[in-house]
């Protein structure tokens, strides 16, 4: 890799989106040195709850005496996406195997990072598009070529208070999917019993969905952002209105701790969040995120995707590669401790066991049609975009900011991000 390229990377790997598959304190960081190591280094940035359940997962394949055990590794997502390029460049302690968001898979690939799973695949017939989710599996697919494989898809969501539900909007979920004209309107009544309707919640998530909902897209070439639009206006205009409408948790409020308290009807959040529900004393229920219709077929549900990708690395065999592969088709068809995570796994597998038909989240991959709703935007400036919604994204829907200056002002930094990225390769 030309050093131009790789110097571009790290200013990317700061500035890329942070999605929230784990938190908390990592562990010590390893690297693969040795060719001949019967041993799989396994990069991933699960330090959160979720910890618990991929270090479950990796014992118990461990367990089954494969030729190559796996060693988890596993770091701070910021931590780990700074090193990646850093190590890389290096040519010294590359992890044989990694996981990163699929969003990231596209710079990874047109900086040279990457090694395609294509000539490996051959004895792995079960590795393929029509056993995984379509959205989780389509994205790891470049110019023709395999750089990511699926572990899961992970989406967002609406909790909801079944008692609210009855007394405010009894009929609004009756097709499973809650619209913002039926949220408004329970606002309406919920409003004077300081009862919030929605709670304003991940930015980005929201804005993403209504975006395409309205007909946006983030690039009309994949380069060149188009975010000063009004599909864009429209998308977070929706949010600041009903905060405006009281129909809201106010700024500073924790509007997850607001529905557990009892005091929301409506909570969008992601499929990962069922830990911090399940403290609330009533019976709640999840659908689909809050939709401009009640058509199934236009439904937009914002998910992301880990995947298992390999960095080049001259140190890895293919003997190792094969053991990779040997890892990862085990998860396919192993994969319920990964859904105890809150998660939805890639494999549709998942689907022949009885426990994980009673999760919630199910919902999404039980239904063929719901599967169709699941979208990971893939543009390959994403990061830039989730950056301006984290730092800007709340004062635009608590009226800080005016919606015209927001998306501008997003337009602006990503278009200025973008040509600084050019210059650079």
């Amino acid at each position: 890799m030309k050093l131009s390229k790789m110097a571009s990377l790290v200013i990317v790997a700061s500035a890329c989106l942070g999605l929230l598959a784990g938190c908390g304190k990592g562990e010590s960081s390893g690297g693969s040195s040795a060719k001949d190591k019967k041993e799989i280094v396994f990069w991933n940035p699960f330090t959160g709850a979720d910890s618990e359940n991929i270090k479950t997962m990796i014992n118990e394949y461990n367990d089954t005496n494969p030729e190559y055990k796996v060693k988890n590794v596993a770091m701070k997502e910021i931590d780990m996406y700074k090193k990646i390029p850093t190590v890389v460049s290096s040519g010294k302690n590359i992890p044989d195997l990694n996981i990163v968001h699929a969003e990231r898979i596209q710079q990874y690939k047109d900086g040279d990072m990457l090694t395609p799973y294509d000539e490996a695949l051959g004895d792995y017939s079960e590795i393929k598009g029509e056993n995984y989710v379509e959205a989780a599996w389509n994205i790891g697919e470049l110019d023709g070529k395999r750089y990511g494989l699926p572990l899961d898809i992970h989406s967002w969501g609406t909790y909801y208070n079944k008692d609210l539900v009855k007394k405010y909007c009894p009929n609004a979920l009756d097709d499973n999917i809650v619209t913002f004209d039926e949220i408004k309107e329970a606002g309406k009544k919920a409003k004077a019993n300081k009862i919030a309707a929605v709670g304003a919640t991940w930015v980005k998530p929201n804005f993403m969905s209504l975006l395409k909902q309205n007909g946006g897209q983030l690039s009309e070439n994949g380069i060149d952002p188009t975010l000063d639009t009004p599909p864009a206006r429209e998308a977070i205009g929706m949010w600041h209105d009903l905060s405006e409408a009281g129909y809201t948790n106010k700024d500073g409020e924790d509007a997850a701790q607001i529905f557990v308290s009892g005091k929301a009807i409506f909570l969008p959040e992601g499929i990962w969040a069922q830990n911090t529900v399940n403290e609330a004393e009533f019976e709640w229920g999840f659908t689909n995120s809050p939709q401009l219709s009640d058509d199934l077929s236009k439904a937009v549900n914002w998910s992301s995707s880990h995947q298992f990708v390999m960095f080049k690395n001259d140190d890895r065999t293919d003997e190792k590669t094969k053991g990779i592969l040997d890892f990862i088709e085990w998860v396919r068809t192993n994969s319920l401790e990964w859904a105890k995570a809150g998660q939805n796994p890639a494999s549709l597998d998942i689907l022949e066991n009885e426990e994980y038909q009673k999760m919630p989240q199910s919902l999404y991959i039980n239904d063929p049609k719901e599967r169709e709703t699941l979208t990971i935007f893939d543009y390959k400036y994403f990061g830039y975009v989730s950056d301006y919604l984290e730092t800007n994204g709340f004062d635009a829907v608590f009226g800080k900011k005016s919606v015209k200056d927001f998306t501008s002002g997003m337009e602006k930094e990503v278009k200025e991000k973008v040509a600084k990225d050019k210059t650079n390769k």
